[in-house]
């Protein structure tokens, strides 16, 4: 998928060495957000830190491209065919890679894969729900990582369970829980679908 020029590559933990890279493709997240890369990278790194996961996966690297909506589009596009912008769109790498070579498991960093996120469909849904636009990025970017470690919300255990997990990432990070009040559940604005989408 494409990348941005310009990335922050984060070392969580030396004992634990996932590398979480922020990358900004459009300039105009800096207008809206003091650091959006610090946002996003601490939003990844409390959901790898909360999340439970095998040992295997205690070393992982993923990367968070903060786009535009024209940009999502054309990826949403592209491996969706659906050409319309999404606030959120995720990209798993390690079951591809599992999916290759079952029983083998490559040596050093476990790449998870990509997150993300349009600016203009993020702003929009953060200020009908009269939310700051760094915690609704923050819990897109949960999202996403949920997504990378294999979480799903196709039905309704898979998606309480999801939503469970994100409460108590977004709860460590002083963020209100996103589903109060809300008995459905996220939708998109552009249509009936989830809002929140991975890419397999």
């Amino acid at each position: 998928m494409p990348r941005a020029g310009e990335t922050c590559t984060t070392k969580m933990d030396p004992d634990g060495p996932s590398t979480i890279s922020v990358a900004v493709g459009a300039s105009a997240w800096r207008t809206h957000l003091a650091d959006p890369k610090e946002v996003c990278r601490r939003a990844a790194q409390v959901a790898l830190a909360r999340v439970p996961t095998p040992p295997w996966l205690a070393r992982a690297e993923l990367s968070v491209l903060l786009a535009d909506d024209a940009t999502v589009r054309r990826l949403n596009a592209a491996y969706r065919g659906q050409d319309r912008p999404t606030n959120v769109l995720s990209f798993p790498t390690f079951e591809r890679i599992l999916e290759a070579a079952p029983g083998h498991r490559p040596e050093g960093p476990l790449p998870l894969g990509d997150v993300v996120l349009a600016l203009e469909t993020v702003r929009a849904e953060a200020a009908a729900a009269g939310k700051p636009l760094s915690d609704h990025a923050s819990h897109l970017v949960v999202h996403g990582c949920l997504h990378l470690l294999g979480y799903d919300h196709q039905n309704g255990e898979d998606a309480a369970r999801m939503e469970s997990l994100e409460r108590s990432v977004l709860g460590e990070l002083g963020i209100a829980d996103p589903y109060a009040g809300d008995a459905e559940g996220p939708t998109s604005g552009a249509g009936d679908e989830p809002a929140l989408e991975t890419i397999r």
